[in-house]
Formats: C-alpha cells, sequence, structure tokens
C-alpha cells in the first residue's frame, strides 16, 4: 500500500519589509511551523509584495523616526515603538528605530526573483537576512550594494548578478501589479496571511494562534472552513 502523503498547507504571506509588525509575525510564523513538525501536514510558505511607501521614489530615503513622528504623533509613536519593541524581545529580535525608511520594490523584486529561482527554500533565507538588515543593522534596503550583498549571503545569486537584475526592470511590474491586486482585494494593512488560498489571518499573530491552526488543518479535510481569528496588530499603509 503506497504511504499516505502529507497534507500541503498553503500559506501566501502578503507584507512589506519595512514593516515591524511583519517581522514580528515572520518570527512567529516560523516557531509555530518548527513547534507542529511532527504533524501530518506540509507548510509552503510564500511572500509576496505590499508597499506602504508607494509614492516613495526608489532613492529616496525618509529618517525613521523622523517619518514616525510625522505620521503618528509623538504620543502614539513613542507607545508603537515600545509595543513593538518589547513583542520583538521576547521573540529575541532586537529592532532598532535608527536609520532610514524607504521604498521597497527593489526588495521585493529580489524576493520574488528568489521564489522563482527555488520557491520557498531560496525565498526564506533571503526574507530573514533583508529583515535583520534593515530593522537590526539599519541598512538602506533600497541600495543595491546592500540589496546585492543579501542576495549572495542569503544564496539567492552573486551580488554582481543581484545589481544586473536590479539594474533592468525584471520583476517590476509583477511587484506593482502584485502589490496593487492586495489593495484591490481590501489589503489595507499587513502582515496579511492568506491559508490554502481561503481564509486570512490578520496581523502579527502569535506562534500558538498558528499553532493552533495547524492542528486543526492536519485533522480536517482540505476545504473545511477554519473559525475565525481576532486580527492582530498591522502596519497600515
Amino acid at each position: 500500500m503506497a504511504a499516505i502523503q502529507p497534507r500541503v498547507v498553503s500559506l501566501v504571506v502578503i507584507s512589506d519589509m519595512i514593516c515591524p509588525w511583519c517581522y514580528v509575525g515572520h518570527r512567529e510564523l516560523t516557531l509555530a511551523i518548527e513547534a507542529v513538525a511532527d504533524l501530518p501536514i506540509t507548510i509552503k510558505v510564500e511572500h509576496r509584495p505590499y508597499r506602504l511607501q508607494p509614492s516613495l521614489k526608489d532613492d529616496q530615503c525618509i529618517v525613521k523616526r523622523e517619518w514616525y513622528l510625522e505620521r503618528f504623533g509623538k504620543e502614539k509613536s513613542s507607545n508603537i515603538e515600545q509595543l513593538v519593541t518589547a513583542r520583538a524581545k521576547q521573540l529575541g529580535l532586537n529592532i532598532n528605530y535608527e536609520g532610514t525608511i524607504t521604498q521597497t520594490t527593489r526588495a521585493h523584486r529580489l524576493s520574488l526573483k528568489a521564489w522563482k529561482l527555488g520557491g520557498q527554500a531560496t525565498q526564506e533565507p533571503f526574507i530573514n537576512a533583508i529583515h535583520k538588515a534593515y530593522f537590526e543593522d539599519c541598512k538602506n534596503i533600497g541600495d543595491f550594494e546592500v540589496l546585492g550583498e543579501l542576495a549572495e549571503a542569503s544564496g539567492v545569486m552573486s551580488k554582481a548578478e543581484a545589481v544586473k537584475f536590479l539594474e533592468s526592470d525584471e520583476c517590476l511590474e509583477e511587484v506593482e501589479e502584485m502589490s496593487a491586486e492586495a489593495r484591490r482585494k481590501g489589503v489595507t494593512g499587513v502582515p496579511f496571511t492568506i491559508v490554502d488560498g481561503r481564509w486570512a489571518v490578520i496581523g502579527g499573530q502569535t506562534s500558538e494562534v498558528y499553532i493552533e491552526i495547524f492542528k486543526k488543518l492536519a485533522q480536517t479535510e482540505k476545504g473545511t472552513p477554519l473559525n475565525g481569528v481576532p486580527a492582530a496588530s498591522t502596519c497600515l499603509a
């Protein structure tokens, strides 16, 4: 008798690299996937683009703290920083609010290229690398040199190949369309995770929330409705 194949659970994570809740949410999701390794499911994760600052020019940079102050005001900005920082530290993440915010189209193009080249196995290391570079090392993730180094370090392609790719228009139209499509479908904040093309998990949920979802999916037929999951914190467009 042929062995029963594990059920495949497909996750599409719509996010932006400059959103701290996306960094937190990604770590929570990673921990959840590791925790359910023994369940009879195979979890496939694809990251798709969402641009929180689509109006910024590719080479334009804004000081992070100034941007938060302008957008949220002093009190709310301080509260957000404290909340996110505390949650991140619980996960072993050290978010730094120095540095600049930049347009993320180039980073999303490289992420999409990584997916095309090797799927989850190639895209996931790049996502990890760019999150750390932006949130902890305060690097400009709109810079060709920085992105090239991250692409090489995470095994996507060589630095020279990445810079050449970024100098072209490859994947540009797709990134713009994917981001626009998400907005057309009602995505106004990220992270926004779609489970099996049917259910939405909104915000930087805890690993426990994902673990419960995976346990339920392991026990049900594909297509069985899930109970709703309360929304968690997001970065709003």
